[in-house]
């Protein structure tokens, strides 16, 4: 028995909802295919889903990036004032006996 054969459009439209997370049993539901076809193609297209991994968007790799520069900048704030506070003396001096 020859292996049915679906429109590249169908194929695509199921990758797409695969890609934004949908779960294989819905998408193959919605599309009328077998779960066992969408999880071929899902490993054939998709090898980044099928090891469990879920899909970074532009929108999560921009937020990432300007949370990272946001901390880098209070890490920067925060090692200047050490800096500072290193050489400051305390105004009541030292209270603490030498032994």
């Amino acid at each position: 028995m020859r292996p049915t054969r679906y429109p590249p459009e169908l194929r695509r439209k199921a990758l797409d909802l695969l890609a934004d997370g949908e779960p294989v049993k819905r998408v193959a539901v919605a599309l009328g295919l077998s779960d066992q076809t969408i999880y071929q193609w899902r490993r054939r297209h998709l090898p980044h889903l099928s090891r469990g991994a879920q899909p970074s968007t532009g929108t999560d790799l921009r937020a990432a990036r300007r949370r990272i520069a946001e901390l880098e900048s209070e890490l920067a704030a925060l090692r200047r004032a050490t800096d500072l506070l290193r050489d400051v003396v305390s105004p009541k001096g030292d209270s603490r006996q030498c032994t």
